[in-house]
């Protein structure tokens, strides 16, 4: 069967709170290393998947030469891992139906959060952009609220239609939920649903982001993805779980890796 999915690894290897991110070590692994293996274990188990990163410094390219990983050049001009994963897809040899967004600082991205968005691809042929989500507990929910207290801007919540598409981003916390002391008691989870920050569009609706008008309220959130709702993209919210494993979103600290690496050693390494 003929390659139509394609995992592009955004690395930027400049970063300002963490120089050459990419390349760090995490319990003892490049970054970039745990999430090609990452890629790597969702392609090996397909016929017809191909993973790339996708980096304008030479020396991602040289560690990735030498640990025979593939890797694609792409313009300096590229402001954010969206654009850089368009321009990677020069470099491939066929035109995939399906492009994966998998970002290169993230290194505990569970596989099968890949594969569940390119089932419901399969499944769904109105589905134009997928991402996960995650239905939160009542602690989950209290701990997110909690740490907004900190970081109000860390973390985004979305609503969904009865068919799973997404109704709308934000980085409150949505749907506002009246009677909570009820709900508590009636039922097991919260209404909350914790958007995860991976991506999987069809190769015309990522050709198509970058003629879109911008959407105020992306500009508002600084959420790129309400870009799509705002221009009509259906974006299909595909539900997951960690299956046991802690939750952890981008390393973008000298403190993240030693989280990761805390939940590495608590939770263990994937299973690849």
């Amino acid at each position: 069967m003929a390659n139509k999915i394609a995992i592009v690894i955004p690395a930027r290897f400049g970063s300002t709170r963490l120089p050459g991110k990419p390349l760090k070590l995490i319990a003892g692994k490049e970054m970039l290393s745990r999430v090609a293996m990452i890629a790597k274990s969702v392609c090996d188990n397909r016929t017809d998947c191909t993973y790339i990163v996708a980096t304008d410094d030479s020396r991602i390219v040289d560690f990735c030469g030498t640990n025979n990983v593939p890797v694609a050049m792409t313009a300096e001009t590229c402001q954010s891992g969206t654009e850089r994963s368009w321009d990677a897809l020069g470099a491939l040899d066929f035109t995939p139906e399906l492009i994966v967004n998998l970002q290169g600082d993230n290194p505990l991205c569970p596989p099968w959060f890949i594969e569940e968005l390119i089932t419901a691809w399969e499944r769904d042929p109105h589905a134009q952009v997928l991402t996960p989500y995650i239905q939160l507990s009542w602690d989950e929910l209290d701990r997110l609220r909690e740490a907004k207290k900190v970081t109000p801007f860390s973390g985004t919540t979305v609503v969904v239609d009865k068919e799973s598409y997404a109704l709308a981003f934000s980085k409150n916390i949505i749907p506002a939920i009246r009677k909570e002391k009820s709900l508590r008691s009636k039922m097991a989870q919260s209404p909350a649903k914790r958007h995860i920050g991976l991506y999987a569009y069809t190769y015309s609706a990522l050709k198509e982001y970058f003629t879109l008008p911008v959407s105020p309220y992306e500009e508002f959130e600084g959420l790129e993805q309400m870009r799509f709702l705002h221009n009509n993209v259906p974006v299909k919210m595909v539900q997951v779980d960690y299956r046991g494993y802690g939750s952890m979103s981008g390393v973008d600290s000298p403190e993240d890796i030693l989280r990761a690496e805390a939940m590495i050693e608590k939770y263990g390494e994937f299973p690849l």
